[in-house]
Parts: structure tokens; C-alpha cells; sequence
């Protein structure tokens, strides 16, 4: 009989608050929260900061990170894909047992085009094939897809790429 492997995940953006990071601090240890993909973390002079060191923290570049990933189960292996990382982009390959899959945090700029972030995900596509693919992520796009009240033009090249892509929400 095969042995189930279950993670416990969360997406959360922090608006870059002090009280939002100490309240999901509270969060991961009362749910016991393995992997925690953070968007707008908050920072101080480009570290993110309140998180306990006991935790494993993933974050990138040298300006005002605004995508992060903590691990809060040791059994996790886990290893930063440099190559596909920068401040708005974590991604970590993650090894538990004999289970491999890849992990991302993305923040996408609502003064970017989205279609830069779109590309972005393609890479993550084709670097993570044969493996599973998580991904978590402030699109700054609005859809009645995802539950919003209007679609806007964000939203709907997001929708396109998503349906076209076999993706899930």
C-alpha cells in the first residue's frame, strides 16, 4: 500500500505589514502550515523580516522582494531555481520522500504588462515538466473566472493563457 504524503499550503499577500507577517505567524503554527507562498512580504531594507529563523526563507534579488516562500516542515528538501528568480518570482524545487514537484510565488505589477508575467509562467511550465507545478500568485488582474464582480483586460489575457495552458484554478 502506497503512503500518502499530504502538504498543507497558503497563498497570502501581506501588504508589505508588520501585523499581517505577525498574524500569519500565528496562522502556520495553530494550522501547522508546511509551505507558505507570500506575496508584498514585509521588508526592511530588502530582507524580509519577522519571521522566526527557525523557519526555511526563499527570497530573491537585491531590491524590495515582493514574492517570498517559507517552509515550516523540516522534512522538506528544497532548492531555489536561481535561473527563474528575481524579486517578483520564488521558485523552489521541493523534495519530500520520493515526491519531487516545483513551488513558485509570483507578484505581478499592475504597471507591467501582464503578458511579461504571462511568460514568466511558460518558463515555469517548461522547467517543471514530468513534475508537479504550484502556483502561487498576486496577479493585480480582475475575472468573474476567480469570482470577481467584472473581468478586465489583465484578467482576461490571464483567462486565455490559462485555459490554453490546461491550468487550474
Amino acid at each position: 500500500m502506497a503512503h500518502l504524503i499530504s502538504l498543507k499550503c497558503l497563498q497570502i499577500n501581506l501588504q508589505h505589514s508588520r501585523n499581517a507577517t505577525s498574524n500569519l505567524l500565528k496562522t502556520i503554527e495553530e494550522h501547522n502550515i508546511d509551505i507558505i507562498f507570500i506575496q508584498e512580504p514585509y521588508t526592511i531594507n530588502g530582507k524580509l523580516v519577522g519571521v522566526p529563523n527557525a523557519l526555511k526563507i526563499f527570497t530573491a534579488g537585491r531590491g524590495r522582494s515582493r514574492a517570498a516562500i517559507i517552509l515550516n516542515n523540516k522534512k522538506i528538501d528544497a532548492l531555489l531555481i536561481n535561473q527563474l528568480t528575481d524579486e517578483d518570482c520564488v521558485v523552489l524545487e521541493i523534495n519530500l520522500g520520493n515526491i519531487k514537484m516545483f513551488g513558485a510565488s509570483l507578484y505581478f505589477d499592475i504597471s507591467r504588462d501582464i503578458e511579461e508575467d504571462i511568460a514568466k509562467i511558460e518558463k515555469l511550465q517548461h522547467h517543471s515538466l514530468g513534475a508537479g507545478l504550484v502556483i502561487a500568485t498576486d496577479t493585480n488582474s480582475r475575472s468573474k473566472v476567480w469570482f470577481d464582480v467584472e473581468t478586465n483586460q489583465r484578467g482576461g489575457a490571464l483567462e486565455e493563457f490559462l485555459i490554453t495552458s490546461n491550468r487550474y484554478i
